[in-house]
């Protein structure tokens, strides 16, 4: 029963010590395809570097809200040579999406204004390239609608780790994006999400882990890392009265 674990970050430095044998986990434990996400361009250099290592491991580039601050001049502006850099990242083989990109409103380590137009900036690459965009989202609905909204038409993708309420579930689904279920489904604090997540169409749902982050129940408090997608796809299973069988193949 092979799963995938749709979003990970194989270069995080919590995995310098046994990376490979991390690897090695995930395929042991039937995790048969791991997106591996970059958050900078130094990241997504390394993600497409060991993508290259590794059958069924593929990776996505791109600059994460924390990180926009990385892609402007001194002026402000937005400096076209780190888009330039993340282009020729996003051709290289196995790199499948633009990712992880977004906004993140809780902790502000990038000015708002300049997280909103790197995001904006890596939606038209996206729909130039043809790629796919993997879209973090924390405390900034309102503000990520409107940048997508505004962007190019077509934009597919993935909201990951999905802790918003059903408006934006919906908005998500009618744009034909889909909702990446990690860890927190199985928080025992996890009122609300469990209802949203079966608001959802079966096939417009993915697992992840977002490992080192997120490790899921009975897990927390350890590193989480991708064999523990598992644990996602078996509370999903329980969330949607679904076989595990069907979760793996519906998210494969």
């Amino acid at each position: 029963m092979p799963y995938c674990d749709s979003h990970c970050h194989l270069t995080a430095p919590q995995f310098d010590a046994d990376r490979e044998e991390v690897i090695a986990r995930a395929q042991g434990a039937g995790v048969a395809c791991l997106v591996s996400c970059g958050s900078d361009l130094a990241s997504s250099a390394a993600e497409a570097d060991l993508t290259a290592q590794h059958e069924g491991l593929y990776a996505a580039v791109g600059i994460h809200g924390h990180q926009a601050s990385s892609a402007l001049r001194p002026d402000g502006t937005l400096d076209e040579r780190a888009f330039r850099r993340l282009a020729d990242l996003a051709r290289r083989p196995g790199v499948v999406a633009i990712g992880e990109i977004g906004l993140d409103y809780h902790y502000d380590f990038s000015p708002r204004d300049a997280q909103r137009a790197v995001l904006a900036r890596q939606l038209a690459l996206a729909a130039d390239l043809g790629l796919p965009v993997i879209l973090h989202n924390r405390e900034s609905d309102e503000d990520l609608v409107r940048v997508l909204e505004a962007g190019p038409a077509g934009i597919r993708g993935v909201l990951h780790c999905f802790l918003a309420d059903r408006p934006l579930a919906d908005w998500a689904v009618a744009r034909g994006l889909y909702i990446g279920v990690a860890g927190p489904i199985t928080f025992r604090n996890a009122r609300t999400l469990p209802d949203v997540i079966r608001s959802v169409p079966p096939e417009r749902l993915l697992i992840e882990t977002d490992s080192p982050y997120l490790s899921p129940h009975p897990l927390r408090g350890r590193r989480n890392e991708p064999a523990h997608v598992v644990h996602v796809a078996r509370r999903l299973a329980e969330v949607l009265g679904q076989p595990p069988e069907r979760i793996a193949e519906q998210t494969a």
